[in-house]
């Protein structure tokens, strides 16, 4: 499969918002936490995904089964640069280039219609890791794909996802680390021409996973699904960053992210940002954050942008909501004789249920939707059996 390299095809963004994508670690110098995209990172517990240690040799341990006519290979750098949707944006995705022992490519030929998810899981023992993993989709072709992190490692990461068009795609990523664990990293996704594409982001375990997520479009006509979870324990710190660039007429994008915080010290950020550029007439597009605070001590940091140069727009919006339990849910539940632990935890339920029914995939809904209940058996509704 020849795929064109779109990754310095779109002009860059010159903005605080929007670092300048670069192959090079030296364009992505050392943060000190006042730069705009560094601010809410706690640059002492990622210290060690920015400091440049070179290759370690260390890689994770990866287990999939392949359909018929799927290929996972290795390839070169030189390969994997060609293929890329975008060049990495921060020094976290900029070091897990350099620094890879290989890069792994997965391709799902043109035409191909799977009629079973293709499930990856990456186990980390420990270790520190560099990863450069590149997915292409070719014309017209079907297919949901799913990776999970497991185990602990310190993990540098970048992922890009090229979509042929006419495509249909779901790509779910799920972070079920196990505490100790730090993950940053950078996923790039080339939306084709007429392309359906939907992304999902679980973020449920590990210390600290700090993620960001650039969309582009290859032609007018692809329309982009962004949903996120993430459930934040007490001391951890997840944040996704996200930057949808309309490049292209008649395109779409909806993004919906929810989290729930637990714990002294559990700290959630998502910052999602929309670019219309003046040449992306007719697109329509939203997005929405909401968190949901379970107890005090808690920190949850949301900031929605979107930067308009065109009018010729069918739509375009965000929100953004953070607050504690629904008053008006939680009494018209007790009022049902329902006890309030029992009423809490169902109403956290139907918060992510309303995003992970969207996935698609049955095995994934029910495994996400058992990690919530896991979760909630913590602090809510632990003492009416949320864990049994």
């Amino acid at each position: 499969m020849t795929v064109p390299n779109v990754a310095e095809a779109v002009e860059a963004v010159a903005s605080h918002l929007h670092p300048t994508p670069s192959w090079e670690v030296a364009d992505h110098p050392l943060p000190t936490g006042r730069e705009e995209v560094w601010r809410f990172t706690p640059l002492r517990r990622v210290k060690t995904l920015l400091e440049d240690s070179g290759a370690t040799g260390e890689s994770l341990d990866w287990a999939t089964e392949l359909p018929s006519g799927v290929t996972l290979e290795p390839i070169d750098a030189q390969r994997a640069r060609e293929l890329a949707a975008e060049a990495p944006i921060d020094r976290i995705s900029a070091l897990a280039v350099q620094n890879c022992n290989r890069a792994y490519h997965l391709n799902v030929p043109a035409d191909t219609e799977l009629s079973e998810p293709i499930i990856l899981t990456a186990t980390g023992t420990g270790q520190t890791v560099a990863q450069q993993f590149v997915v292409t989709i070719g014309a017209h072709a079907k297919a949901t794909i799913v990776v999970r992190y497991v185990g602990t490692a310190t993990l540098n990461e970048k992922t890009d996802l090229i979509v042929g068009d006419g495509a249909t795609v779901s790509f779910v990523t799920i972070t079920d680390w196990d505490a100790g664990a730090i993950h940053g990293g950078h996923h790039a996704l080339m939306v084709g021409r007429d392309a359906q594409v939907r992304v999902v982001a679980a973020s449920l375990g590990g210390d600290v996973t700090r993620m960001a997520e650039t969309a582009r479009y290859a032609g007018p006509g692809g329309s982009l699904e962004q949903f996120g979870v993430y459930f934040v324990d007490a001391g951890q710190h997840v944040e996704h960053r996200l930057f949808v660039d309309h490049n292209a007429p008649r395109t779409n994008s909806h993004v919906d992210y929810r989290g729930a915080l637990q714990g002294e010290g559990a700290h959630s950020v998502w910052v999602g940002d929309v670019l219309i550029r003046k040449v992306a007439e007719g697109i329509n597009t939203y997005e929405t954050n909401k968190n949901l605070v379970l107890t005090d001590g808690c920190r949850a940091d949301s900031v929605p942008n979107l930067e308009i140069e065109t009018g010729e727009i069918e739509g375009a919006g965000h929100s953004s909501t953070t607050g504690r339990f629904d008053d008006e849910q939680l009494f018209y539940l007790r009022s049902r004789g329902i006890p309030e632990d029992e009423a809490r935890r169902l109403v956290v339920h139907g918060f992510f249920a309303d995003i992970i029914r969207r996935i698609g995939v049955p095995e994934v809904e029910e495994r996400l939707m058992v990690a919530v209940e896991q979760e909630l058996a913590v602090m809510v509704g632990g003492a009416n059996g949320a864990g049994e």
